[in-house]
């Protein structure tokens, strides 16, 4: 799992300070989850460690203590402030409260933080925001009031903010299915991109659901050979001599391969499953990004039809001499710099959105090749156990079964 860990960071281009001394770097490390508090009132806070050699940071190290909502704090800047850019996703919260602490959910947690934090800090456009800075060195009294400040949808409860991206992508679905109709941008190459992203989210989706299962069989194989390994060894107790002990070693084999199963089942979760998962918020994200689009067009579009109605009627006071006429010219000039300026949000909405796309194809090739890797790997290791363990008891049954 550690090795998964590097592997994913150095595939976020954030460089090891050991390797990269003389170059610029900014890694970031999420450690040691710790719970506090009890009840209702009850979360988990993690050390976050930041070692970089960069200007405008102080120091070389710097350990902050962060909680979930802090993160949400910083993914929530993020999306506000960089619209075109696909911002990384976010771990869900547990909904389940019995699970909201169990060991297995906390590090499934921790490491999808690790990984998130890291993909901002190697972000070309999102690694030196303030936003990022303060999240990184920020003490937890500063970090507390930044996030009491938030108004609007940034006071807005994690749970309920999920649904507002929800809702958005349900948006953006409805478009990509034609059961919505808005004034929309005509590009051929967008609506690639569009019917694209739908189609990778179903596919990782469906995916990532037999992830789970293959996750939940192991376990459960695994569970089954520790049962099966009880009851053979009471079986060979019964028994004497030469069967007694073949049951008794089987009984052994089978409760080794047990704990193997469900050692290779964690593994599967945390280097396959996760991963999976983690692209499928990833894609839901784009989608926010994909009806953030579409308003802000929508926006430029109603102002332009806006501006053309301001100057027909600039026009006919033009031609009655009418003593609104300077009024009316004000509010077009006005008018037209909101324009220009919608135009120009939006071009960089589409400028970056391309770029965008190219790098989150080229990593998610890259952690796709990982992930798959990593599946393969321990599928093989573990069939070869399997095949080890029963290959040794052959010769014991096999004498036992013709005596």
């Amino acid at each position: 799992m550690e090795q998964q860990q590097q592997l994913q960071r150095s595939s976020s281009g954030s460089p090891s300070p050991r390797s990269q001394s003389s170059q610029p770097y900014l890694s970031v490390s999420v450690t040691e989850p710790v719970k506090l508090g009890n009840g209702v009132q009850a979360y988990i806070s993690y050390r976050v460690i930041t070692k970089t050699n960069l200007p405008e940071y102080q120091g070389h190290e710097k350990i902050v203590i962060r909680r979930y909502s802090d993160f949400v704090w910083l993914r929530d800047r993020l999306f506000h402030k960089f619209k075109g850019v696909f911002i990384p996703p976010l771990p869900e919260k547990s909904a389940v409260e019995k699970f909201r602490f169990s060991a297995e959910f906390i590090e499934t947690r921790r490491q999808g933080l690790d990984i998130f934090v890291n993909r901002i800090a190697s972000h070309q456009e999102l690694q030196s925001t303030e936003d990022l800075r303060n999240f990184l060195q920020a003490d937890e009294e500063t970090m507390e009031r930044l996030r009491s400040q938030e108004t609007g949808i940034f006071k807005t409860k994690p749970a309920d903010l999920m649904q507002f991206f929800k809702d958005a992508q349900s948006k953006v679905s409805d478009i990509v299915l034609g059961k919505e109709k808005p004034v929309e941008e005509s590009n051929l190459e967008y609506e690639k991109l569009k019917h694209y992203i739908f189609e990778l989210e179903n596919h990782l989706a469906e995916v990532q659901n037999h992830a789970y299962r293959l996750v939940k069989r192991h376990r459960e194989l695994g569970q089954s050979l520790s049962d099966f390994s009880k009851a053979v060894k009471l079986l060979g107790a019964c028994e004497g001599d030469a069967l007694g002990k073949a049951f008794s070693e089987l009984g052994t084999k089978s409760e080794a391969l047990s704990v193997k199963l469900q050692k290779e089942a964690h593994l599967l979760l945390m280097n396959f499953e996760e991963p999976l998962k983690d692209y499928v918020r990833a894609v839901q994200s784009i989608k926010a990004t994909i009806a953030e689009r579409a308003n802000v067009f929508r926006h430029q579009c109603e102002l332009a039809e806006t501006m053309k109605l301001k100057e027909i009627n600039l026009d006919k006071l033009m031609l009655t001499r009418s003593y609104k006429m300077g009024e009316a010219e004000h509010e077009y000039k006005e008018l037209k710099a909101e324009n220009e300026e919608a135009t120009r949000g939006f071009e960089t909405i589409v400028r970056l959105m391309n770029e965008e796309i190219v790098r989150f194809q080229e990593q998610k090739t890259l952690d796709m090749g990982i992930a798959f890797h990593e599946f393969a790997k321990g599928q093989a290791r573990l069939a070869n156990s399997i095949a080890d363990a029963w290959r040794s008891l052959l010769p014991k049954l096999e004498a036992c079964s013709t005596q």
